[in-house]
Parts: structure tokens; sequence; C-alpha cells
């Protein structure tokens, strides 16, 4: 199959203009100006870091917004670009307890269809004052089943000090992703590195010189919230990222450096950057920031109707990141957490490791969701590979896998409970979609070839870093049976994206046939690699 030319329904790329139009002409804050809004600024609310909508469905949505001040989120929503005839949908108050960020819901939205929208912010004392709206759109999921499914997914963003390059013009990989017009776009993990300081500038090995826009709050690493919050606005920088946002909506999960590298709960960090040590607090404080920075439907922003009709609020502070995002009838997406709920990383050698990567509970909600689902195709959004080893230090382990390619044993012995009871339950359709790893490559999981041999072959695909260092391969371990039939990565550690592309991965369902094709892309959108599958076949 070849890959589907951008194909927008009519108008909607007038509304973009629009957005885009209107977005040039809220100026950002001056880079290193990145404190908290005033409360005595002059004029009408402003929204100039963009629009976001997030774990879009069938029949629902979130759409996020930062003001520049106290204001009342106001939603506006219509069928056409012109917003002739509109839904309001009245937001939450926004102030400095979300710094000045809000997200609503919008619920009973028509399936497979381009939904418009538009964000004013009011004043709080006088609510016809208004300021400029800012525009975005977004494609509910089709319940039908001969409309197809398509979408991205990446992830690793401003990492190893290698953030957003104005001689590059920026994160241009994010236009290469909004020319492709994808569904939504998976985020794997890694939006931040909130243990990564951005300096203003980087030499390369070849005498050239990396320039950064940097910040008061990415020139350290992230402790306290404000620096965590700074760290999930640093990308918004970004004038690529804001035009994808208005257009794309995103799925976002979360992984290590969203806190610490390789962190795990109870951890005392041994780092002399940080005067707070512990990872619980520092996890705390950025689920906080994460939550107020993305619209993610399991860190709840209120139930939000249309004007008129009941609404109410909840705690933006915390939550869930595990959840599943129902797509029609040929797309289950399960988002994983395999940060949260772990073990301390060990040598993995345990023979009895109930916690393991995903904890108990939700390695028993993903096995009832999976047995629930009857979508054609369930994309398990793994944050971390399963077969490939991710080492942290000598002699610890920071993924599933720790080399050793015999029976399963510590965390893999929660990977191994789960491939049984895919296959035992006669679950088909199962994908494995991660980033993580700074490179891209694609692995069959086969039983003939593994120690453990009670699954069905499955595909695992790693794509990225979108905007992080390079890195070399890692080693894969037998324990399943992965076998690579592709790779493409540096042959040193910590290559810029002036020297490593950044990479992102596309899958694409046949509306028709149900076959899914994966492809494996680099920035400029060349297809290095491509596989289609068959729905419901085992083995393939």
């Amino acid at each position: 199959m070849s890959p589907r030319p951008p194909n927008p329904l009519p108008g909607r790329r007038a509304v973009l203009r629009g957005s885009l139009a209107a977005s040039a002409a809220l100026a950002l804050p001056a880079v290193g100006g990145l404190t908290a809004p005033a409360f005595a600024l002059s004029g009408r609310p402003k929204a100039a870091w963009g629009v976001q909508a997030g774990d879009v469905t069938a029949h629902s949505g979130l759409v996020w917004v930062r003001a520049d001040r106290p204001a009342r989120m106001i939603v506006e929503t219509s069928a056409a670009d012109s917003f002739r005839r509109v839904t309001r949908w009245r937001g939450p108050l926004v102030g400095p307890g979300t710094d000045f960020t809000g997200t609503t819901r919008l619920r009973g939205l028509p399936s497979g269809e381009q939904i418009h929208y538009r964000v004013l912010l009011a004043d709080p004392d006088d609510p016809r004052r208004t300021g400029e709206p800012v525009t975005g759109t977004f494609r509910t999921a089709s319940t039908r089943r001969r409309d197809g499914v398509r979408f991205l997914w990446s992830g690793d963003i401003a990492g190893q000090g290698w953030g957003i390059n104005p001689d590059r013009g920026g994160y241009r990989v994010y236009e290469d992703m909004r020319a492709l017009d994808p569904d939504f776009f998976l985020c794997s993990g890694d939006n931040i590195y909130a243990d990564g300081p951005i300096l203003p500038s980087v030499t390369l090995p070849d005498g050239r010189v990396w320039r950064n826009v940097t910040t008061e709050e990415k020139s350290k690493v992230a402790e306290t919230l404000a620096e965590f919050r700074g760290a999930f606005r640093y990308n918004l920088l970004d004038e690529h990222t804001r035009r994808f946002n208005a257009q794309v909506p995103t799925i976002t999960q979360w992984d290590d450096h969203e806190v610490h590298n390789n962190w795990y709960p109870g951890q005392i960090l041994d780092d002399d950057r940080y005067t707070e040590k512990s990872t619980d607090v520092l996890a705390a404080r950025s689920l906080r920031a994460f939550s107020e920075y993305f619209p993610v439907s399991t860190l709840p922003p209120g139930d939000v109707r249309p004007e008129g009709a009941a609404s109410g609020a909840s705690s933006r502070a915390g939550g869930r990141v595990y959840r599943v995002l129902r797509q029609g009838p040929l797309l289950d997406v399960f988002v994983l957490d395999m940060r949260t709920y772990r073990n301390a990383n060990s040598p993995g050698r345990q023979a009895d490791d109930t916690t393991g990567i995903l904890g108990a509970e939700q390695l028993s909600w993903l096995k009832r969701e999976l047995s629930r689902s009857r979508a054609t195709w369930k994309v398990i959004a793994s944050d971390m590979p399963l077969g490939l080893v991710v080492s942290d230090g000598a002699v610890d382990f920071e993924a599933v896998a720790q080399g050793d390619p015999g029976a399963p044993l510590g965390r893999e012995l929660q990977i191994a409970e789960l491939l049984r009871h895919i296959k035992h339950q006669k679950i088909t359709g199962t994908l494995w979609l991660t980033a993580d790893v700074h490179y891209t490559s694609a692995q069959h999981y086969e039983p003939s070839g593994a120690a453990f041999q009670d699954f069905a072959p499955f595909w695992e695909f790693v794509s990225g870093p979108l905007a992080a260092g390079g890195f070399q391969a890692a080693k894969l371990d037998g324990t399943f049976g992965p076998r690579q039939v592709f790779l493409k990565a540096p042959t040193r550690a910590n290559t810029s994206p002036a020297e490593t592309p950044p990479y992102f991965g596309e899958v694409e369902i046949d509306g028709h046939s149900g076959e899914l094709t994966v492809r494996l892309r680099q920035e400029g959108g060349d297809v290095l690699f491509a596989r289609t599958l068959q729905p419901g076949r085992v083995g393939q």
C-alpha cells in the first residue's frame, strides 16, 4: 500500500490558516521570561501558547488552552469553518492554581466528522470582554469501518541538551507529520527532559555549533512545580509544534524523563544537581504539571457539557495515566504506564515478581480490557520496548529484558503472563508501539526462537526520537524470541538531530480489507521501512 496523501475535508485548510494568523498575531513571551502571568494586564485575555486537542474518540474529546491571566475558558464547536452555527461549551476558570491552563471536555460529538473549534478567554469580571479566538480542528473517530484509521507515533523531545534550534527552523519534523494529516498522534513518552538542561549552545564533534532557544526554567534540572511547568511549556515555544497541535489531536503517555532518567517509585537520587532527592516528590510535581499541559482524559479536567447543561469540576493535580482509547471498529489504543507502578531497577533475575513493570492492578486491567476489545486491531502503546536490553548502570536494568535469553525472570514474568493470556484468550490483532531507545527498528517476536514459547507471534515497532540525541542499538534478549527485521541507529552515543534525523512512525488501517500497514519514517517524510499485516492472522 502507498501512503495516503493529505486529504482534508473542504474548508479545513481555511480554518487552519485562520488559526495560524491568529497565533501569529499573539506574540509569545520573550525567551527567558516565562514567568507566571500577571494579574493586572491591560487589554483582553490572550492565548499565545496555541490550542491542543487530545484523547479524541468517536463522540468526545478534550480541548486545552493557556491564558496570560485569570480567565474563563469558553469553547465553541462547529461543523463548518465559518462557525456560522456553533455549540458553546463553558469551560473552567483558569488561574494560578493550574498555571493558567485549562481543559474542556466535549461530549456528544458526531462520529467520523471534522470538528472545528475556537477557544475564547473571557474576563472573569466582565464575560463580554473576550480575547481574540484561537482556532483548531480535529476529526472524531469513525464508527464506520470503511473510513479506515491513520495515525502517527514517536516520542523523546528536547533531550540530551538538543532543544529548539532557530538555525534549523525549530522542530521541523512536526511540519512533516502535520503534512500527512493523521487522525491523531500518539506520543510514547519523554515529552520533556526534566533532568536535562538546555544550554544556549553546544559544539558538535565536527566543530559546528548547535544553538538552542533556552529559558530560565530549562537552564537547570526541574525540581519545583514551577520548573516542571516551565519544562512542559518549553516545547510550545516552537511554532511548528503549535501548528501541529492545532490540527492533530494527541494521545499522550509519559516515561522516565518527565521526572528523572530511569526513575522508579521510592528511589532516592544520587545526583548532585538535585536538592530534592525523592523521586516520589518529584514525580508528584511532574504529574501535576503533565496534567496541566496535556489534554489527558484520565487526569480529569472536569465533566464540562454544552452551555445551559449541568457542569462539574474535579482536581487536576493527579490521576492515572494508563487508559484505553476506542477508535471505532478497527482500532483500540491501550496506553500503558511502565513507570509509576514498577519495582526498583535491579539485575532482574527474580524467580517470582508480581509487581514487575506494570504493577498487579494495571496488568489485571490490561488483560481485562484486551479481552473485552472487539476492535480488529489492538495497539499496545508501550513507553518501553519488550525485548531490547536497556541497562541502568553496570548491573541493573531499566526496561523488561535483562540480557538473560533463558526462561522469564524478573519483569519478564509479567510480560509472559500477559502474552500467555493473549494467546489462550484468542485475542488477535495485537501490535506493540514504542519509542524510548532513540532509534528506529522493527522486531518480530516468534515462539519458535524463544525460550518462553506459550504466546502467539506479534510485532513491535520502535520510532524516535523527535528532538533528542540518537543512540546505538540495544542488544536483543532471546526470552521472547525477537527477530530484528529492520534497524536504523547511529554508531555512537548522543548524536544531535543535525547528525541523526528525527524518526516517527505511521500506522494505516484500510477500511475495506482491514489490513494494517506500518511505515517507519524520518524527518523529511522518507519511508525507511514498511510492513503490511493481515487482520486476524497468527504468525505473520
